[in-house]
């Protein structure tokens, strides 16, 4: 029953990420660090009134900084010093490395050969959804390649981390939420020109800051909490596929054959990797 809730909140945060990219095209207009920055601030603002189970040992909280915001900023100092595309691949490590990592930093855990498969299925089906067959990494963007795959070893590791350190209450990710913003904003007024919000940008910094820059990391920090970490890892795979799939119904985009081949690879992976078995 534990590892089906925690199936079922992983879904819904997977779900909820994938209309980000639907959700951001609204948005585009603003620079990263400033979407990043109100988005996150208005998703710690709506759980002040959590404020008191925001209290956690001092490393905790640096645990929840780091994910949130030090996953975002890499991931932008990725895209500035990298062709986007190869960027975003090395960004979905993060659920391989869940996967992979687990048994390091989750004691009783442990990776079987069909975790492994499953985990390099997954990764290749996100490859070809993302890529669409036409990545090419190029030695003069090592700096960004590795901004990026360090955004993905943040992500993995404060996913994974929330298990390892003392019970926080999930609430307290409103608090991480808050910092992160503040931080983003910070970067912001330093890296990025002046850009001032219009009145038609607010409800779609609030839906994003409510959903999936903000109600997501909720579900998952259940979701890391309560289940499997190998198949949450393997579950997360999904997400490039479905904010694909919502990009189409949304009329900005196609589902191509890349797509589909590498729906075939995340679902077949996943499928096989979060079946029950006595011995996993």
């Amino acid at each position: 029953m534990q590892n089906r809730s925690a199936r079922l909140y992983a879904a819904a945060a997977i779900l909820i990420w994938a209309s980000l990219a639907a959700l951001g095209v609204k948005l585009a207009h603003l620079p990263p660090f400033l979407l990043v920055g109100a988005t996150l601030t208005f998703a710690g603002l709506i759980t002040l009134p959590t404020l008191r189970q925001w209290r956690v040992p001092a490393s905790t909280f640096a645990i929840g900084v780091a994910g949130l915001f030090g996953y975002h900023f890499f991931l932008f100092v990725a895209f500035r010093n990298a062709p986007p595309v190869e960027a975003n691949l090395l960004n979905y490590l993060w659920p391989l490395l869940i996967v992979l990592l687990a048994p390091l930093l989750l004691p009783g855990t442990r990776l079987t050969r069909r975790h492994l498969l499953a985990a390099a299925t997954g990764f290749v089906g996100a490859m070809l959804v993302v890529s669409k067959g036409h990545a090419g990494f190029d030695s003069s963007y090592l700096g960004g390649y590795g901004a990026a795959a360090f955004a993905a070893l943040l992500w993995a590791s404060y996913s994974l981390l929330t298990r390892r350190v003392p019970p926080f209450p999930t609430a307290a990710v409103g608090g991480f939420c808050l910092v992160s913003g503040l931080l983003s904003l910070s970067c912001h007024f330093l890296l990025e020109p002046a850009t001032p919000l219009q009145a038609g940008d607010l409800p779609w910094i609030l839906l994003l800051g409510a959903g999936p820059m903000g109600g997501a990391f909720f579900l998952w920090d259940k979701a890391m909490k309560t289940g499997d970490a190998r198949e949450m890892g393997l579950m997360a795979f999904l997400t490039p596929l479905l904010s694909t799939v919502i990009l189409v119904l949304a009329g900005g985009g196609t589902l191509d054959s890349w797509a589909l081949a590498g729906g075939l690879l995340i679902v077949g992976g996943a499928l096989a990797g979060t079946r029950p078995t006595a011995s996993a």
